[in-house]
C-alpha cells in the first residue's frame, strides 16, 4: 500500500451514506476477533476464521475491515477500552498511576496475544485517545508535556516489561511440562552447585538474600511499581505530594521471611 492509498481505518466511515445497511458492524467483527484470539491465538483470527464465527462471508469483511493490519489496530483499540479510567485525574496521583498500570497488567493477563502484536507506531483509535487524555491528565497540571511524556513513558515501559517477562514464564512453563516447583527442584542441583563454587558471589547474594524473587507475581509487580512512582514523585513539584502507601509507611503486610538456603532460587526469568 503507497502513501497515497493509505487511509487511517479511523477515518473510514463504517456504513457507505447510501445503499442497504450494513449487515454487520465493525464492532462485531472486532469482538469475535478478539474471542478467537483468546481462545487460540492472534494468528488464529483470520479473515475466513472469523466469518465463520459470525457467519458471513470471508471476502465480504473487507468490506468492513480491508487488512490485517486494520483488524490488529481494532483488536487493540477494542482492548485499551478495557482499563477502566473513569474519574481521572482524581487529584491523587498516586493512585490515579496505580489504578491504571493494575488495569493495564490485568487486560494484558487476560489477553496474553496482545504481547504478541509487534506495533510501536499508535492508531490513536477512539479508546486510546480516551486513555490518553484522562491517564496524561492525571500529571498535566503538575508537570510540562514534555516531563508528561516522558514519565508515562517510564510507566508503561515498566507495566508492559513486567507483564511480557510474565506471560513468557507462563508459556514457557507450559512448553516444559513442568510446574514451577517442579522446575525449582530440577534447577535445586545446578544452583547449589554455582553457589557452593564461590565463584559467584552476587548471584549467591540473589539466592540466599534476595527477597523479592520469592514474592508471588502480583507482589512482585507492586514492589517495582511503588519504586517506579518513586521515581515519578521525584520528578514532580514538592507540592505535589501523594500519601505514601501503608506498606512503604511500616503498616502494611510484613516483610517476607529472609530465604535460607539455594533450594529457594528465584522465579524462571528473573535475574
Amino acid at each position: 500500500m503507497t502513501d497515497a492509498e493509505y487511509v487511517n481505518i479511523w477515518m473510514r466511515p463504517e456504513r457507505p451514506a447510501r445503499g442497504p445497511k450494513p449487515a454487520y458492524s465493525r464492532a462485531q467483527i472486532t469482538e469475535a476477533a478478539v474471542r478467537i484470539a483468546d481462545a487460540e491465538g492472534l494468528e488464529a483470527a483470520t479473515m475466513r476464521r472469523i466469518a465463520a464465527e459470525i457467519g458471513a462471508g470471508a471476502m465480504s469483511l473487507y468490506r468492513y475491515v480491508p487488512s490485517r493490519d486494520n483488524l490488529v489496530e481494532l483488536m487493540a483499540d477494542r482492548l485499551m477500552g478495557e482499563i477502566d479510567v473513569t474519574g481521572m485525574p482524581s487529584g491523587d496521583w498516586r493512585a490515579d498511576l496505580t489504578r491504571y498500570a493494575d488495569g493495564l497488567r490485568a487486560m494484558w493477563l487476560r489477553h496474553p496475544w496482545i504481547a504478541t502484536v509487534q506495533r510501536s507506531l499508535p492508531s490513536f483509535g477512539p479508546s486510546q485517545l480516551l486513555l490518553i487524555e484522562r491517564l496524561m491528565g492525571v500529571l498535566d497540571a503538575l508537570v510540562s508535556i514534555d516531563e508528561n511524556l516522558g514519565l508515562m513513558t517510564l510507566l508503561n515501559s515498566y507495566v508492559e516489561g513486567t507483564v511480557r517477562e510474565e506471560i513468557s514464564s507462563a508459556r514457557e512453563f507450559r512448553r516444559s511440562g513442568l510446574s514451577e516447583s517442579e522446575w525449582m527442584a530440577r534447577s535445586y542441583p545446578y544452583v547449589e552447585r554455582l553457589v557452593k563454587s564461590g565463584e559467584y558471589p552476587i548471584f549467591t547474594k540473589i539466592v540466599m538474600e534476595a527477597r523479592q524473587p520469592h514474592l508471588s507475581r502480583d507482589d512482585q509487580f507492586r514492589y517495582g511499581l511503588q519504586r517506579v512512582l518513586d521515581c515519578i514523585a521525584a520528578a514532580l513539584p514538592s507540592t505535589a505530594g501523594s500519601p505514601m502507601p501503608a506498606h512503604r509507611e511500616g503498616r502494611g503486610e510484613a516483610e517476607p521471611a529472609v530465604p535460607h538456603g539455594p533450594d529457594e532460587i528465584q522465579r524462571s526469568g528473573s535475574a
